[in-house]
């Protein structure tokens, strides 16, 4: 008869062989705190690139706005041919 190969051991020690991470040597309630505390961070960000959009619709509304009450911008801004009405 012949010998029945045995199939070769998954290399689990090469898994272990792995550096330590930061994460893994720092405390889980630090982990936690740290990433509450990232979240909280962009969340911060968001809210401050939200309000600055905001400003900057509100400013283009109100120079729109004051646009539209100067004749002179109108008047050269207007799609009609006013030396047809001469």
């Amino acid at each position: 008869m012949a010998k029945k190969n045995k199939p070769a051991a998954p290399p689990s020690a090469a898994s272990h062989d792995k550096p330590a991470t930061l994460k893994d040597l720092l405390n889980p309630d630090v982990v936690n705190k740290l990433k509450a505390q990232a979240d909280q961070m962009k969340a911060e960000a968001e809210i401050q690139r939200e309000e600055a959009r905001k400003q900057a619709e509100a400013a283009r509304k109100a120079e729109q706005k004051r646009l539209d009450n100067d004749f002179e911008y109108l008047l050269n801004n207007s799609g009609m041919d006013w030396k047809k009405y001469k």
